[in-house]
């Protein structure tokens, strides 16, 4: 009962911060949405901050789930680009959909997709969430993928804008629209013309 209770804190306060802010939600406005006394919430979760917290927490534990559940790499280990490198291109983009639907789709994670956006111009914390989840994080993966099949760390970076510029575009056309559908289609499509042209690349180096 306990730990339903926590979770049901979890989903009504990340709802909150994802519509107002983190900054402009407080423990009131969690406890009052609940219907519950502050009092009552203190029992569970000490603080606003720890209430984050333990979202941040869930989010790293639901990116590492995914990545193994599609048998991607990791991002720590050395050795991780090689092993992308050989991965099938049919498993690259069925994950690069699944993250982007998980992104969008997935409740819990579209809601704290939006939190960082509104937060990231207010606190450096948040900046910094936003940076390693959907910017510069991804980005830099991308990069060290792309290191293994480039001359040059230029190139590599090249290649990763390429491919997560349009993805990170994707998202607020999707935010936008009520044609959710049209959205995954032109992402596939990208992710598709980009694994195409790499393909490509690398035949006519072959023949080199």
């Amino acid at each position: 009962m306990a730990g339903e209770t926590k979770e049901r804190i979890l989903n009504t306060a990340l709802a909150l911060f994802s519509q107002r802010g983190y900054l402009g939600t407080s423990m009131s406005d969690i406890a009052n949405e609940l219907g519950m006394t502050k009092g009552a919430l203190y029992k569970h979760y000490t603080s606003k901050q720890e209430i984050l917290d333990r979202i941040t927490a869930r989010m790293g534990k639901l990116d590492q789930e995914r990545a193994q559940a599609y048998q991607m790499p990791d991002a720590e280990p050395d050795g991780f680009a090689e092993a992308y490198r050989n991965t099938p291109a049919e498993k690259i983009r069925t994950y690069s959909v699944a993250q982007f639907r998980h992104w969008t789709e997935d409740g819990f994670s579209a809601r704290f997709r939006k939190l960082l956006t509104l937060e990231q111009y207010r606190d450096p914390a948040f900046a910094t969430l936003y940076q390693n989840y959907l910017a510069s994080g991804p980005v830099a993966y991308m990069a060290e993928i792309f290191r293994t099949m480039t001359d040059s760390n230029e190139s590599a970076m090249q290649l990763a804008l390429e491919f997560y510029g349009p993805i990170y575009l994707l998202y607020s056309i999707y935010d936008g629209t009520e044609d959710k559908e049209a959205v995954i289609q032109q992402l596939q499509t990208h992710i598709d013309c980009f694994i195409r042209r790499m393909e490509q690349t690398q035949r006519e180096e072959g023949k080199a």
